[in-house]
């Protein structure tokens, strides 16, 4: 009778076990999807803000440019990465913006710039 009682035991204990891996390995799953998800969606900003840049003729590599040079001024932290985010193309130049995200290995923020003539900086004073 008492070995009967063994495997019970040991038969419940396993379902427990598989039960709780099967529920951490499900949670780990979700965590990459979500994780996945914001990439993706990131990625298609970076993308459509790109689509825009292109479009109307404006040189990323000038933006990205003037976005580091503003971001030096600011910050003595090393760019990681650059992702242009956004574009407002308003009528004529002198009101165009883009806003970049600076990435760095201390943190993230925004950079505005503006247009000026054929040059981006950022925006002067009020």
């Amino acid at each position: 009778m008492s070995v009967i009682v063994i495997i019970i035991v040991v038969l419940v204990l396993l379902v427990i076990l598989l039960s709780v891996g099967g529920f951490v390995a499900s949670q780990r799953r979700a965590e990459r999807g979500h994780d996945d998800l914001l990439v993706a969606v990131r990625e298609a900003d970076q993308a459509l803000a790109l689509a825009q840049a292109g479009d109307r003729g404006w040189e990323r590599g000038v933006l990205e440019a003037a976005a580091r040079e503003a971001f030096a001024a600011r910050s003595p932290v090393e760019v990681r990465e650059l992702m242009l985010v956004q574009v407002v193309d308003r009528p004529g130049t002198e009101e165009d913006q883009a806003l970049f995200r600076v990435i760095t290995d201390v943190g993230s923020e925004e950079i505005l710039l503006v247009r000026h003539g054929d040059t981006w900086g950022t925006p002067g004073p009020l």
